[in-house]
């Protein structure tokens, strides 16, 4: 997929011709790969942008869906495409929702009504529909699910006609045992056939998910089910995960009385909970419920800045944007496999659930850790053309060996989210695919049903950098006075509403106050819309995502505030105050945990017992996920005048750019 014709620029043909001498053979080890892509991109101007690993061409591009939409609509370059979907937003949804061939029980009155303002549009006025039945426009026989697992070999295939069978006996179980639409049901179980069809029965029995991650302990998900008005929670009994036994159900009964519907039962449940084989009805068919588009079908969680993490419904409007985002971003068509390690606690679970059914392409789901060579082999097995990763698996499969050059021959695309990733890492990525595949960043969030920066096939891709806004939504990146910033700089991002995905309400926030209230105003006085990235502008369109600007870290694709983490290091017996602050080391990459901590009066704490201590509360009370990457002993913090911790001087210091900071690190 390299384009080698006269009209591309020495360095980025000389690059084109070694990745395809790569796949004629014998490939030389990686390291040697990499040696001689910074070989020919060496003094490469920043003017020029971020050096390109990969290259549409014009047969390739015209096959994909992005190609042909561009047809469509009379477009010959991508940019004038993305201009046209923000100028014209209801001509572009309307678009959206042709190609997706979209079930309405009643079609709507008017694409998108904003009489309400741009903070609060109504799109598909007048319509009704339940969402679930446009995962369903595929042939009952073509295949909807292919799952594997660590534990046994071999594929099991599921149609449609299966997996709707399926649905239907869970949302006829539902209706049996009084559960009525608008009630909440969670799930707390691994991406499984069954995770899929109970999330696709919940809402088409009009009832909605709330949505648990299944590494949280039973104190989250407590939480998780008071926020989310839970009526009863979805889970399994146990499952293996990289050979270690996790009990799921012992977890619900710590965190309440909430009735438990539970998969897999061999010992006695509790009074009132109930054996997910007695929920299952006999009847395979069921009239979904019809709804308003903006009726809750999901509440996932995504932290704040208190104790409690934001509560983001999603309704029958959300999943048109994953399956957009899929369709011309992803290049998901009719008949592909999608693989995408994730969890129904996560947004990226239920993305791929409507990213891929809502484009007739299949689900490639394992059960087990996706970081070794059970997990990649399981990949080629099962055909997957579209792999999506976060970059601490693309790290583990590089360590562990886990996957050949040119390993993933059928891969036509891969994705990326979840933290910042490395261009090294993401150059070995590319290469398992022989340099055929490009890498999608792509960056959103729950509040936004997929992604607002992106990349395309239609654009060169390089390793680490996003090349777009994401079609139908835009943004500026200001300084800190306001201006949108140059090529080169950074600054903070702000969307420009309207976009169908874009949240309207939280349950138990102030919309307006998290997401508007003192934004600055934008270009031509637009409606700013607050997301909080650290965003650089680069050459030639380019963008390059810098973690968060607010007080919020990724870790490890998990989001989590500061001042949750400080909150449960600061229990500690030898910790008076402590800082959370998420660095880059390597100024690129995945971030990482810097914990600033100062200790109690009169106490002398042992760094790394300290260091022990803390990681033994972060992984009981919040996530064992969240790992320590360096612990500084301080002896202050610094603040503002208003007392305001400077999260930023704090880095600074970690990074050495201030005097003693490396005397004071343990």
């Amino acid at each position: 997929m390299h384009a080698t014709d006269s009209t591309m620029p020495d360095r980025e043909a000389l690059w084109a011709e070694f990745a395809a001498s790569q796949r004629r053979g014998p490939a030389l080890p990686f390291e040697e790969q990499w040696a001689k892509f910074n070989e020919v991109y060496a003094d490469w101007p920043e003017e020029n942008g971020p050096p390109p690993a990969w290259w549409p061409n014009d047969r390739d591009l015209a096959a994909s869906n992005l190609g042909r939409l561009m047809r469509e609509t009379g477009f010959s370059a991508y940019g004038e495409l993305h201009r046209w979907s923000v100028a014209e937003r209801a001509q572009f949804w309307s678009e959206v929702v042709r190609w997706m061939d979209l079930a309405f029980a009643r079609r709507p009155d008017a694409i998108l009504d904003l009489a309400g303002g741009v903070k609060d549009p109504r799109w598909l006025a007048g319509a009704r529909l339940n969402i679930a039945e446009s995962c369903f426009r595929a042939g009952h026989a073509e295949t909807a699910i292919l799952a594997g697992s660590e534990q046994e070999p071999g594929l099991r295939r599921v149609t449609f006609g299966e997996l709707e069978t399926l649905v239907n006996r869970i949302a006829n179980g539902l209706c049996a045992h009084d559960f009525v639409p608008g009630d909440g049901i969670a799930l707390y179980m691994p991406m499984t056939v069954e995770c899929v069809a109970a999330y696709l029965a919940i809402v088409r029995a009009g009832c909605y998910v709330v949505s648990i991650a299944d590494s949280f302990p039973a104190t989250e998900v407590a939480r998780r089910l008071r926020i989310g008005a839970a009526k009863a929670i979805l889970t399994v009994e146990s499952f293996l995960r990289g050979g270690k036994h996790i009990d799921l159900y012992a977890k619900v009964r710590e965190a309440g009385e909430t009735q438990a519907i539970v998969i897999g039962a061999t010992r006695s449940l509790r009074a009132g909970d109930l054996a997910f084989e007695k929920l299952l009805d006999q009847d395979a068919s069921f009239a979904a419920h019809v709804a308003d588009p903006y009726d809750t079908t999901n509440v996932l969680f995504s932290s704040g800045t208190t104790g409690d993490p934001k509560a983001i419904p999603w309704t029958h409007l959300t999943p048109l944007k994953s399956a957009m985002d899929g369709c011309f971003h992803h290049d998901i068509r009719p008949g592909d496999v999608v693989a995408w390690p994730t969890n129904i606690g996560w947004m990226m679970g239920p993305w791929l659930i409507y990213a891929s059914f809502m484009n007739r392409a299949a689900m490639a789901l394992y059960e087990g850790l996706p970081s070794g060579e059970g997990f990649c082999r399981f990949v080629r097995e099962a055909g997957v053309t579209m792999l999506g990763v976060v970059p601490s698996l693309v790290r583990a499969w590089r360590a562990n060996q886990a996957v050949g050059f040119d390993g993933w021959p059928q891969v036509r695309v891969f994705s990326s989210t979840g933290e910042p990733s490395s261009r090294e890492e993401y150059l070995w990525l590319m290469s398992r695919a022989g340099y055929r595949a490009p890498i999608i960043e792509y960056l959103g969030g729950t509040e936004i049903g997929g992604g607002h920066l992106t990349g395309t096939v239609a654009q060169p891709a390089s390793p680490s950098a996003f090349t777009t806004p994401a079609l139908g939504i835009d943004f500026v990146i200001l300084d800190e006075h306001g201006e949108p910033v140059p090529e080169g700089a950074s600054g903070e991002l702000y969307l420009i509403p309207p976009s169908i995905g874009l949240s309207q309400r939280l349950l138990h926030r102030d919309h307006e106050e998290v997401y508007y209230a003192g934004c600055p105003k934008g270009p031509g006085g637009a409606v700013l819309r607050r997301h909080g990235d650290e965003t650089r502008r680069l050459y030639r369109g380019y963008y390059r995502a810098q973690g968060r600007a607010d007080d919020t870290m990724n870790l490890g694709g998990i989001k989590v505030s500061s001042l949750e983490l400080e909150r449960v290091m600061a229990g500690h017996e030898a910790v008076y105050e402590c800082a959370a602050v998420a660095v880059q080391p390597e100024g690129e990459g995945a971030e990482k945990l810097v914990v600033f901590a100062v200790p109690t009066q009169g106490s002398q704490p042992d760094p790394a017992a300290l260091e022990k201590g803390l990681q033994k509360r972060i992984a009981k009370e919040l996530n064992p996920l969240f790992k320590i990457h360096d612990l500084v002993l301080a002896g202050t913090l610094p603040r503002t005048a208003s007392n305001k911790l400077m999260r930023r001087e704090l880095r600074r210091r970690w990074q050495g750019d201030a005097g003693n900071a490396g005397q004071e690190r343990s």
